[in-house]
């Protein structure tokens, strides 16, 4: 009997060291598990940036995730004043042009890094009509109405809401644009969510809802120039446009209501091909941007997201990629950069030093009967998302 009770004694006394060390080892796998969890945190951090003259309080934040990338947006214009991903080296580098200061930022510039509405792009003479009644807006690009007119979205203050989400992290700005502001109507209240992931992709969705029938068509207008080398023009960024079409326009950059074949033309970008192969073409259109500054008919409309273009920069190994839903998207190659603007370190921003490609719909839509529709009316919910997905090759 003693016997039996020693072994049991002794049975009783290896389960409890078992059930010890598996908890042991649970709490370490437990403990691992969170810290990879830490590790694949984005982070959002808010700082004070400045105040307008009216005394409007800025703030700037930064997306930060684990791989390198850190965007760094400001409530006023919505703007990426900051976005440095690595190159193949590893090295994390600014790629988009930007100032050091919101005073800067509040000076005549063509759009650095701005949220763009409620118009992206050109309307004809700024007039269009909408059941009948014609709607008249600012002419800020002689002699017509651009980006939503001098006090567009871009110069804006939008409140902000953070997100923060494990391995993705998001600042979800709102702006309500009053009726007949900029000539618009409709009280437009507008969502635009910045959402940084740990896949270095940085995705935009831009929501908005309207009491009073209206047109919107907004985008982003960051300039890129993917070899961190502000000092060099982007003429050797080899771009891919997946579009077949492109929508031709006048002397004045409105569309002539055709759209025409890529095919044989510095316009086609369905192969790989650097900015400054043909920039300087014999080509009636390039005469009229002063180089690219035209609007792209994507490919596969009903597909939803998908596609769309991307550039590439050899030196850096940088690759840009956007997805998008939108029916265009606009290559502009900073054909009016002229040497004015203060570079963040010194010097000035010179002729083409950063590219566009601004997702959106057509210029001039209100106007052109047979392209797609930009008017909102009540009771409808405009949505549309843009992923700009960065890595190296």
């Amino acid at each position: 009997m003693n016997v039996l009770k020693r072994c049991i004694y002794g049975v009783s006394i290896i389960s409890l060291a078992s059930m010890n060390v598996q908890c042991k080892g649970d709490k370490k796998v437990e403990e691992t598990t969170k810290e990879a969890k830490a590790t694949e945190m984005v982070t959002i951090e808010k700082t004070a940036y400045g105040t307008t003259p009216k005394g409007e309080k800025i703030d700037s934040y930064k997306l930060k995730n684990q791989k390198g990338m850190e965007v760094d947006i400001i409530t006023y214009g919505g703007i990426i004043s900051s976005l440095k991903v690595p190159n193949k080296a590893g090295k994390s580098e600014e790629v988009v042009i930007g100032f050091n200061s919101l005073e800067q930022y509040m000076k005549a510039n063509p759009y650095f890094g701005a949220l763009i509405g409620r118009y992206g792009n050109r309307i004809a003479k700024g007039k269009f009509t909408l059941d009948g009644k014609e709607y008249s807006l600012a002419i800020n690009n002689t002699p017509n109405a651009l980006h939503g007119g001098p006090e567009g979205f871009h110069r804006v203050v939008w409140t902000a809401a953070e997100a923060k989400g494990g391995d993705s992290a998001s600042l979800k700005l709102k702006y309500v644009s009053k009726d007949m502001e900029e000539g618009y109507p409709g009280n437009l209240t507008v969502f635009v969510t910045y959402t940084l992931t740990n896949e270095n992709s940085l995705d935009v969705l831009y929501e908005a809802t309207t009491d009073k029938k209206t047109i919107v068509n907004l985008t982003q207008h960051s300039y890129f120039n993917l070899s961190s080398d502000f000092s060099k023009p982007i003429l050797d960024h080899e771009i891919t446009i997946y579009a077949d079409k492109l929508v031709p326009v006048d002397a004045t950059l409105i569309p002539t209501g055709k759209l025409a074949d890529v095919t044989n033309t510095p316009f086609d970008f369905r192969k790989p091909k650097v900015v400054g192969a043909a920039i300087e073409a014999k080509d009636d259109q390039l005469k009229k941007g002063l180089g690219y500054d035209h609007c792209w008919v994507l490919n596969n409309q009903d597909k939803g997201e998908r596609f769309a273009a991307s550039a590439y920069d050899a030196g850096s190994g940088r690759l840009l990629e956007v997805y998008t839903d939108q029916p265009g998207i606009q290559l502009y190659t900073g054909n009016f950069l002229d040497g004015t603007l203060p570079m963040r370190n010194g010097g000035t921003y010179a002729h083409r030093t950063g590219l566009c490609l601004e997702t959106q719909h057509y210029p001039d839509s209100p106007n052109q009967k047979d392209f797609p529709s930009t008017v909102l009316s009540p009771g409808e919910n405009y949505k549309t998302k843009t992923t700009f997905k960065f890595s190296v090759k």
